[in-house]
């Protein structure tokens, strides 16, 4: 995976050959995974500065500000290529090392949220693939005490052979006693606990930055890490309690490239002295490389004063967990590895830290999207087949193998944004991103990704406080897709400024495609959002309430559900306008409208199905145009004081109550009936039963 040009470029800086330690670490470290090296220069156009942010991207997670007395601990990962090659145990492994990204920052972790992207769900390799993944989150987030609070799932022929597992960690930590990544001084000890370093893992990181092949279930399996989240619950115990005693003055998760990647990144502030034969391990024979590149999960790396040495090692074990004192940090900006008397790796730090040559990489527009063809068939049968996309359905049998309520905070789940309860308010989370719209117009798919997570928020009455991401894309050696990941990051960053929110803190994961299937992935931006607001509970609004539309409809097809059932092309949304945002917001949050939701996909069907399944509505315009467009910027509100809409563009439309959904739309009308609704948005669930 050390590409000639590198080496070359590497041996001429050290002016001689590598050992084989050497050469791992550089192969590890320098992969796009860790070095985001075709990426830089793009990611350093998003806005990462706001009111709130204590400590912004480049550490384990982001520090934002909650209270004065409470700061919340952000981070998102990709866990993409184990999760095919091994669905249960990549998921899992998935959270296992965003969960530890939280604690190394002396953090809690409170909530998880897990974005999803799969192949199309007839197949029935994605079900194999869907029901393990699931599994593997639910059962690490169960075993650890951290609840699953939000999530989305996404099918689409793209994905198939590549699924994408992205999770977004929250946690809290004092607003002054948050711990960072980089060691402090010379003479101060680096103490590795946690489990033992075992040889699974080895080359996750090269692994992470190159295409799926046809033998990749047999062949790559050694590249995906075990977890054992009992373990995890242990670490998480031990690393907070040491935190608490204020003498870890660095910490580091062990993840991508294992101990080599954390340590040398953790002492590039100054330089590192390890003795890798100190590691304590369980397998015998282990040689430098494994010791070092291994990706073994549970472990942790601090930095502590010499006489606190002791100290951590009895915590560690208070909680059964194993322990070395493996190194120390040097004054010269040197990274040296010994192993048995011997030194096997002696680098410049910066080199191998930062020291990655820069990428320019070529960019081509690329033209996508067909004009619209109006869809054969009854409405009232698109409907139902809008309903049955699993993008739209029940995601009921997902979110019933997460135990919601460990840690007694959530407060509603359900629909819009998942609301929590920390100190006397709520923390509001939103997730997710729509790569059919992205995939035809980056730029404004990417900015209506910020657009809509913000929307959700809103309607639970929360406040965007920051942005983490997830940029999956496919080889960015292809010119279009690198034109796609530049202009998606351009309108990502462009909406979060309008929207004055920051992005904290994110991933980068490439090469996401498959030669088994010849497939790429759609481009896939995934968002977290987190906000603060009241503590409410989201809820359906009672018979007799008056529904509103609020904003304006386009023909905006493409990309759309509709387009995913029936094929219609069409134009894409054009970027939303976000200056409904905070005016809903506050409506909700003054309990001045009865009910809200934003329309996003299935359009104005899927919203009005999800605020209230009985109603009688009246639209105007072209039916497929109101029933299925996707434009954003609109919401769907319910009311009894029709004055609370005074300056909002409106229409009223409809009554709450009775029995199904009625529709009238211009000379058509129909009527689905509870049990055909129930019936439709059931699809995931009978297809995963039987």
């Amino acid at each position: 995976m050390l590409s000639a040009d590198d080496l070359a470029f590497i041996t001429g800086k050290l002016g001689r050959g590598l050992t084989d330690v050497e050469a791992a670490c550089f192969e590890n470290l320098w992969s796009e995974h860790c070095s985001y090296r075709s990426t830089k220069g793009l990611l350093k156009t998003l806005p990462t500065e706001g009111k709130n942010v204590i400590l912004g991207p480049g550490d384990d997670a982001a520090i934002v500000r909650f209270s004065d007395t409470c700061a919340l601990a952000v981070g998102m990962e990709s866990h993409n290529h184990p999760s095919y090659v091994d669905p249960y145990d990549g998921a899992a492994t998935g959270v296992g090392g965003i969960v530890r990204d939280i604690i190394s920052m002396g953090a809690r972790p409170i909530a998880l949220m897990d974005p999803l992207y799969f192949g199309a769900l007839s197949e029935e390799k994605t079900r194999y693939l869907f029901e393990h993944i699931i599994a593997g989150i639910g059962d690490y987030g169960n075993c650890i005490g951290v609840p699953v609070v939000r999530g989305e799932a996404v099918f689409d022929p793209s994905y198939q052979g590549n699924p994408l597992v992205n999770v977004v960690c929250v946690g809290v930590v004092p607003p002054d006693r948050f711990t960072t990544a980089r060691v402090k001084a010379p003479g101060n000890r680096l103490v590795l606990f946690g489990s033992s370093t075992g040889r699974d893992g080895l080359g996750g990181a090269s692994f992470a930055s190159r295409d799926l092949s046809e033998g990749s279930e047999a062949e790559d399996r050694p590249s995906v890490q075990v977890g054992d989240p009992f373990t995890e619950k242990l670490l998480i115990e031990a690393t907070c309690e040491m935190a608490e005693t204020g003498k870890v003055l660095s910490c580091r998760d062990l993840g991508a490239a294992g101990l080599a990647g954390a340590s040398s990144e953790m002492a590039s502030s100054f330089g590192a002295r390890l003795h890798a034969d100190r590691v304590h391990l369980r397998e015998t024979g282990m040689n430098p490389v494994e010791i070092m590149l291994a990706e073994s999960q549970e472990r942790m790396l601090v930095e502590v004063a010499p006489g606190d040495v002791a100290l951590m090692g009895a915590i560690a074990e208070k909680y059964d967990l194993s322990w070395s004192e493996i190194g120390e940090v040097i004054a010269e900006p040197r990274y040296i590895v010994e192993f048995e008397g011997q030194v096997v790796c002696d680098l410049p730090v910066d080199l191998l830290v930062g020291g990655t040559p820069g990428c320019a990489l070529p960019k081509a527009p690329k033209a996508a999207g067909t004009p619209y063809a109006a869809p054969a068939g009854d409405l009232k049968d698109l409907a139902l087949a809008v309903l049955a996309h699993p993008d739209i359905a029940s995601k009921a049998w997902i979110s019933g193998q997460y135990d919601h309520d460990v840690q007694v905070r959530s407060v509603s789940l359900s629909h819009d944004a998942a609301v929590i309860r920390l100190e006397d308010a709520a923390l509001a989370l939103s997730c997710g991103c729509n790569p059919r719209q992205i995939a035809l117009s980056p730029y404004a798919g990417a900015a209506n990704a910020v657009y809509e997570n913000a929307a959700n928020l809103a309607c639970v009455g929360a406040e965007p406080l920051c942005i983490v991401n997830c940029l999956n894309f496919a080889s960015p050696l292809h010119p279009e897709v690198f034109w796609e990941m530049e202009q998606a990051v351009l309108g990502l960053g462009d909406m979060a400024r309008k929207m004055d929110t920051p992005v904290v803190g994110g991933n980068v994961s490439l090469y996401n495609e498959s030669d088994e299937y010849g497939t790429e992935i759609k481009p896939t931006p995934s968002i977290g959002m987190v906000g603060k607001g009241p503590i409410r509970r989201w809820m359906r609004p009672s018979a007799g309430d008056r529904i509103a539309l609020v904003g304006e409809t386009g023909p905006h097809s493409g990309g759309s559900i509709l387009d995913a059932v029936t094929g219609c092309g069409g134009e894409a949304p054009a970027m939303a306008d976000p200056a409904l945002v905070p005016k809903v917001r506050d409506l909700v949050a003054a309990d001045a409208i009865t009910g809200a939701t934003d329309l996003s996909k299935g359009g104005f069907l899927a919203a009005l199905a999800k605020l209230c399944p009985d109603a009688e509505v009246t639209l105007a315009g072209d039916p497929m145009t109101a029933l299925f467009s996707e434009t954003y910027g609109r919401f769907l509100v319910t009311f009894r004081d029709e004055s609370a809409l005074a300056g909002l563009p409106y229409q009223v439309i409809g009554t709450v109550g009775g029995e199904g959904l009625r529709f009238s739309a211009g000379a058509k009308s129909f009527t689905l009936s509870p049990e055909e609704i129930g019936f439709a948005l059931s699809s995931i669930t009978r297809q995963m039963q039987y």
